[in-house]
């Protein structure tokens, strides 16, 4: 069975924030719990709303991806830049910036030894791509600091975008799935990675090959995914930023991953 991953955030909004109801005023909640003014909102951030739902301080959409009540409340940039995604390689508005550069990550020390050797084999994924942006697990600190999940969390990890040119800064992880296997669970803690510097699901607009169920294109409302030139345009069902992964399954940057890394950094 295969399970979605769960992350992101601090990506760059487009609203300035919810309309507020008057203290008589019922609001109508959809079958997902979230009003459809929020569920507009965050469609039109670029994101898929239908399976959204709150969780601590924010909103899990795409199945990995966080949105922060801060986020909904910053301004959408370089909105003229953005297109509609298709299967493509697509980067956020917000990348890492400063290059070249070191990512400083820690696993929280309670955090099980699978979760700490799954974070030094995604980093040494990436740093033996020589980019601009190098990697360094270290024990206290951390520009990305990995840690528990809340109790009940329903997602295998979660992350979110850049801001202020600096990686999103934390990834959580659901401790429930630390016994997967070890390459499943270092491609789980790269793509996670990923997205804390800029990284969309490269399935964007068709998760169906990776999720399952029906093709389903999302649109970008205006906003949310730019493609990354020299990524393909048809399905690349072996990607590290898949939006769904199942036990077992290994992801090692492939082709079109390391062309989607070497542009941007």
């Amino acid at each position: 069975m295969k399970k979605r991953f769960l992350t992101l955030a601090a990506f760059a909004l487009l609203f300035a924030g919810l309309n507020s109801c008057s203290k008589n005023e019922p609001v109508t909640l959809l079958q997902n719990g979230l009003s459809p003014d929020l569920e507009a909102q965050i469609t039109a951030l670029g994101f898929d709303a239908s399976d959204a739902y709150a969780t601590e301080g924010g909103y899990i959409v795409e199945g990995d991806i966080f949105l922060s009540d801060e986020d909904l409340n910053k301004p959408m940039d370089l909105l003229h830049s953005l297109l509609v995604g298709e299967e493509e390689q697509y980067h956020t508005t917000n990348l890492v910036t400063g290059l070249p550069r070191e990512i400083t990550i820690r696993v929280v020390s309670t955090m099980p030894n699978s979760i700490h050797t799954a974070t030094t084999n995604a980093i040494n994924r990436y740093n033996a791509e020589g980019l601009q942006l190098t990697f360094r697990k270290v024990t206290s600190g951390g520009n990305i600091v990995i840690k528990k999940a809340p109790n009940g969390a329903q997602y295998i990890a979660s992350a979110g975008f850049p801001s202020g040119g600096n990686p999103y800064g934390t990834i959580m992880f659901n401790n429930n799935y630390s016994g997967w296997n070890s390459n499943t669970l270092t491609s789980i803690i790269a793509h996670e990675i990923g997205h804390c510097i800029g990284y969309r699901h490269t399935d964007y607009a068709d998760r169906s090959y990776s999720c399952g169920g029906a093709p389903f294109n999302e649109g970008d409302g205006g906003v949310g995914a730019i493609h990354i030139p020299g990524t393909p345009t048809g399905p690349d069902a072996a990607s590290w930023m898949l939006a769904c992964i199942g036990n077992g399954t290994n992801r090692p940057f492939n082709a079109n991953d390391k062309t989607a890394l070497s542009t941007l950094y």
